[in-house]
């Protein structure tokens, strides 16, 4: 659901230390409202509370892992079905880029994320794709410190 025009991003990682970095290159990337879970099971809570516009979410988790929660919401009736999810993994083998996609994820993208710029691309790439209300994304180059 688009707010004042925000696009709102589900980050869904359970190492906190891992989320905190990928939230903090997204506020770097431009003004998106984020969102964050811990597990798969909070993350299917969050998707029915706040409607994303972008799911960014870990393969491997407890409680629900990224395939599982990938297959319910696109179990899920309307809109929420066609959200995008962007699928992180620390395992690059292409098994597992294979399993995300038979799930039904939009994209995939290894970790660690070394360069933002890959992941400002997925990010946009995903976006846009995405049938929303919202006026598309303009993101500001980033230019890590």
């Amino acid at each position: 659901m688009v707010l004042d025009g925000l696009i709102r991003i589900l980050v869904v990682e359970d190492n906190p230390d891992n989320r905190k970095i990928l939230v903090y290159r997204l506020k770097r990337m431009g003004e998106f409202l984020i969102e964050e879970a811990a597990n798969g099971l909070e993350a299917l809570e969050a998707i029915q509370r706040c409607t994303p516009d972008l799911i960014i979410m870990d393969i491997n988790m407890p409680v629900m892992n990224g395939l599982e929660v990938t297959k319910a919401v696109r179990a899920m009736q309307g809109g929420i079905a066609e959200i995008p999810i962007l699928l992180l993994t620390a395992q690059v083998s292409e098994g597992y880029a294979a399993k995300g996609y038979e799930a039904g994820c939009t994209d995939y993208l290894p970790k660690p994320i070394v360069d933002p710029k890959v992941l400002q691309a997925k990010v946009m790439a995903c976006l846009s794709g995405r049938q929303s209300s919202s006026q598309p994304v303009q993101a500001t180059p980033v230019a890590e410190a």
